[in-house]
């Protein structure tokens, strides 16, 4: 421990397990509420409780005999799981390339931190039995804290994995039950938060589908059977598609709203919307239906009025966006193809969408309301909005706006109330209006301290009956709580009641 070399290769490992752990295992993939991860979870768990052992050891001990005996074996140990890790990682997702790029380092570090060592853990092992304390100074400091934290995080991450068991989607394939038969599907978007699931559903009911992607290794983790496009010119024209389903675009909530960000937002939804329209005038046979994607922010910001569908567009980018995807999609109608715009709201799910990146926040108790809090927030469960979309590509009286919102939105005030309660926090820190707009401007303005009461009065009408009606049974279920999968599965189909 004496080794500058050593202590800095030390340091070095510790910090980039640190980056790995906060930006790609917290921030940016969330794996703790990725279903599926439960496996990774628990090894990263078990390979910190290790960490935070060596890291005490070595800070202010020099153990003989069987205790570097057993130092060698935690360490043996930890090489073997973090063998395992690899393994479960690329098993179960795909790995961003800085993620593998601070894995490589990291590993060869290790090597070399191993390779310093090994000789003085072997040396120790065969000496009598003892525990010398030794401090070093500040390197022993740095040593604790660091203990300190990989403890806190593994700590944290076995009990996430006992939670990321009960966050799978479940079966998917009842979600698409209203389509008859077995139809051809095309998706566009299907690997994203939405799509991906929809995917999945149509797969698991037996349905032909055709993922439309601009990358194919996006589509590595779809369910399988599916068959993938990169373009859509590519496609025959005895290509057989009963119906469309287009979701793709650029996000629109993942930056500042830049010139160049705005015009790739518009033009992302609008290329695609037309290109669709291009392949059904040149099949041998057009799809009976297409559902377009679009959004509650064709109402623009509106704090007071109730809004169904009959409601006239409101001002701001978003329903501009929204305005312009609409019309091109209204233009692909025929007497052989219904259209059903779909105004989707805030759609709640763990491993993705807005939800998905707030939970980390309100699981460490630092969520809270934004502004006011007295905005309207108009939600629906990824489920709900699944089941919603396959129902209206099945009924052909509907056609035209179609609200893809819960029947009981809810204040953003009480929103964040019902995620603290969902994960028994708190949630009172509340994010002031003014860093968001300096930050994010218009953004800000018109999806996070706008708000918009949305009411699916058309999809009730048709009789849709939502499975989540309300925001405390749709975050339970979210997040785990077995109770209220349990109280949920004994009302599956739960009738909505619409505010007034």
């Amino acid at each position: 421990m004496n080794d500058p070399v050593f202590v800095a290769l030390l340091l070095l490992q510790v910090a980039m397990g640190g980056f790995d752990t906060l930006y790609h295992h917290e921030l940016t993939l969330r794996l703790p509420w990725r279903p599926g991860q439960a496996t990774e979870l628990r090894l990263h768990g078990a390979r910190n409780l290790i960490y935070a052992l060596v890291f005490l050891a070595l800070g202010w001990t020099e153990p003989h005999g069987v205790a570097a005996m057993i130092l060698i074996a935690a360490l043996t140990v930890e090489m073997g799981i973090t063998l395992w890790d690899f393994v479960e990682e690329d098993r179960v997702r795909a790995l961003p390339a800085t993620e593998r790029v601070i894995h490589t380092l990291l590993t060869l570090n290790y090597g070399a931190l191993l390779a310093m060592l090994a000789p003085a853990l072997i040396g120790w092992a065969t000496l009598p039995n003892a525990v010398f304390l030794h401090g070093h100074g500040v390197v022993s400091i740095l040593l604790t804290t660091a203990a300190a934290g990989v403890a806190v995080s593994g700590v944290r991450d076995l009990f996430a994995a006992k939670r990321n068991e009960r966050l799978g989607d479940g079966p998917a394939a009842e979600l698409v039950s209203a389509l008859p038969g077995r139809q051809a599907v095309l998706v566009t978007g299907g690997t994203g938060f939405v799509g991906a699931r929809l995917v999945a559903a149509l797969v698991e009911a037996g349905h032909d589908v055709t993922v439309l992607t601009r990358n194919a290794k996006h589509a590595l983790g779809l369910a399988t059977p599916v068959r993938i496009a990169t373009d859509l010119a590519a496609l025959p024209s005895d290509f057989r598609c009963d119906i469309a389903i287009n979701l793709a675009g650029e996000p629109i909530a993942a930056g500042r709203w830049t010139i160049a960000r705005r015009r790739r937002i518009v033009d992302s939804r609008l290329n695609m919307t037309r290109a669709l329209g291009t392949l059904f005038d040149r099949l041998d046979q057009r799809p009976a239906v297409l559902v377009s994607g679009s959004a509650i922010g064709s109402y623009g910001i509106d704090a007071d009025t109730v809004l169904d569908e009959t409601v006239a567009r409101g001002r701001g980018f978003a329903a501009d966006v929204c305005a312009a995807w609409e019309a091109a999609a209204m233009r692909i109608a025929c007497p052989d193809t219904r259209v059903v715009l779909l105004r989707t709201g805030l759609v709640l799910g763990s491993s993705g969408g807005m939800l998905g990146g707030l939970l980390p926040i309100f699981e460490f108790g630092l969520g809270g309301p934004i502004g006011s809090g007295r905005q309207m927030t108009s939600w629906i469960h990824r489920d709900d909005l699944i089941r919603l979309i396959a129902t209206a590509a099945a009924d052909p009286e509907i056609s035209g706006p179609l609200n893809a919102t819960a029947p009981n939105p809810v204040s953003n005030r009480a929103f964040a109330r019902a995620v603290g309660h969902a994960l028994g926090r708190p949630a009172v820190l509340p994010l002031p209006a003014l860093p968001l707009r300096l930050m994010l401007g218009d953004l800000a303005e018109e999806l996070m301290l706008g708000g918009q009461k949305v009411l699916p009065v058309k999809a009730v009408f048709h009789g849709f009956r939502f499975r989540y009606p309300r925001i405390e049974d749709a975050l339970a279920a979210i997040v785990g709580r077995r109770e209220a999968a349990i109280r949920t599965a004994s009302r599956p189909f739960r009738e909505a009641r619409l505010l007034h």
